[in-house]
């Protein structure tokens, strides 16, 4: 089962999703929009096709020509979590660990009453719609203490099929150990960069310095192949050059885009990893 009892940790900040935002909704979640709302912000001259009720009539009188009102509106910013189920998840306590990470994000986004969503993927991706509320919260628990690992990770393929539900812009986190294919990867990135977008991976910490203590069997969660090894320190310094080589090849990828990543190990408080990923925005938006 899954321990939500950090939930109360949790309590001590908001997720603040408002200081995600960094292009159509700078500094808050509201942006300039065609429309009647509370105050109006600007004015611009009449086009064909406006509703005559926004006229600034008082405007005409002293310039004789037609301006329109531009109003403020309230735009929500729509959280999308998307959570690897993957076999290659099924290491020690990996996935409860990720999990617990989702489920984080979508408890502070519920207490700014904001709409998000938990999909999960693999082979194959499970989407649901993003919806508001502590229910719906509760639901996305019960759905990953039942869930069950399978597949490989097809990242590329998944994230396709999620964009087409984004409607509009929105802040989109992935979490995932990101042990796949980098150009699937890669893809992906491209393939949602034009949103607000956050890369956690997750790691277990022998996966991050293969430390076995000399023999040992591995066996590739996705395949099942199995390998007998010996971790010497010339075989546990190849290892970290090239999972560094790929984490980098990520990183470069999100830095075009402009999209966060973070790569964390499995004894790191999950208070601590929350607050790392928001605290980074906090100096983004402050610089």
């Amino acid at each position: 089962m899954i321990d939500t009892s950090f939930f109360k940790e949790l309590d001590r900040f908001s997720f603040m999703v408002r200081k995600r935002v960094s292009t159509a909704y700078s500094g808050s979640r509201r942006s300039i929009l065609k429309g009647r709302g509370m105050e109006p912000v600007s004015y611009r001259e009449y086009t064909q096709g406006d509703d005559f009720k926004i006229i600034d009539w008082k405007v005409y009188g002293r310039t004789e020509k037609l301006y329109v009102k531009e109003f403020e509106e309230e735009k929500s910013l729509t959280t999308h979590i998307l959570l690897d189920t993957s076999r290659s998840m099924d290491f020690r306590n990996k996935f409860t660990y990720a999990a617990m990470l989702a489920l984080g994000f979508a408890y502070l986004v519920t207490k700014d009453n904001e709409k998000f969503g938990v999909s999960t993927f693999g082979d194959e991706i499970n989407i649901t719609k993003p919806r508001r509320g502590r229910r719906y919260l509760s639901q996305i628990i019960d759905i990953l203490n039942n869930i069950e690992l399978s597949g490989k990770t097809r990242f590329d393929y998944c994230m396709e099929k999620y964009a087409h539900i984004i409607k509009s812009r929105s802040l989109v986190i992935i979490i995932s150990d990101f042990m796949a294919d980098i150009d699937s990867i890669k893809n992906s990135i491209f393939r949602l960069g034009d949103h607000e977008f956050v890369l956690i991976q997750v790691l277990d910490p022998v996966e991050k310095n293969l430390d076995l203590g000399g023999e040992a069997r591995l066996t590739d969660l996705e395949t099942d192949d199995k390998m007998d090894i010996y971790t010497s320190p010339k075989l546990r310094s190849e290892y970290e050059r090239r999972l560094n080589d790929h984490i980098a090849k990520i990183k470069e990828t999100c830095l075009m885009v402009g999209a966060d990543f973070h790569t964390v190990t499995t004894d790191m408080p999950i208070f601590d990893t929350i607050f790392q990923v928001v605290s980074r925005q906090d100096v983004k938006m402050e610089k």
